[in-house]
């Protein structure tokens, strides 16, 4: 059992704010303690810790891509030799324009792609030049495009 199996019932409620919008205020960790009736420290404390030990990632703002003028993107499968999955997917996921690496082993014999990129750009063939840029830096080369057509769901998940 690990400390993150026995979070206090104030803990997980902090969690549950946090895990999505922080409040709208100049004193938004006040405002969690407030409504699950603690103090700011005990909040910052256990948000400090979580950023700390590695649970919370990061904290920053969510951006609507598309809005942003980034509303091209494209998850490229790459054909790749297991002993050099390490060097090309940390290569890949270097580039500014890549926001997910994935090695997904197939056991599909007429899909031999297991290395996915998902690439992002402001014109529809943005990705084509991070594709071939990935090609000339690294030993990657037999690729598939699996173009966006339509977001049907997009949120991030809900873990208390």
């Amino acid at each position: 059992m690990s400390r993150y199996d026995d979070f206090t019932e104030v803990e997980r409620a902090i969690l549950r704010i946090v895990q999505s919008n922080l409040p709208d205020s100049l004193t938004p960790y006040a405002d969690i303690a407030r409504e699950v009736g603690t103090d700011e420290e005990t909040v910052l404390a256990l948000l400090r810790s979580l950023k700390e030990e590695g649970p919370i990632r990061r904290f920053g703002a969510s951006i609507k891509h598309q809005r942003a003028g980034w509303n091209h993107n494209a998850m490229v499968a790459w054909k790749v030799d297991p002993a050099i999955v390490e060097e090309a997917g940390t290569k890949a996921a270097e580039h500014p324009h890549i926001s997910h690496v994935y090695y997904r082993p197939s056991s599909a014999p007429d899909w031999p792609y297991e290395l996915y990129t998902m690439i992002h750009g402001r014109h529809a063939t943005a990705h084509m030049d991070v594709i071939e840029q990935l090609r000339r830096e690294t030993p990657l080369e037999e690729f598939a495009v699996l173009e966006s057509l339509r977001e049907l769901k997009k949120t991030s998940m809900t873990y208390f």
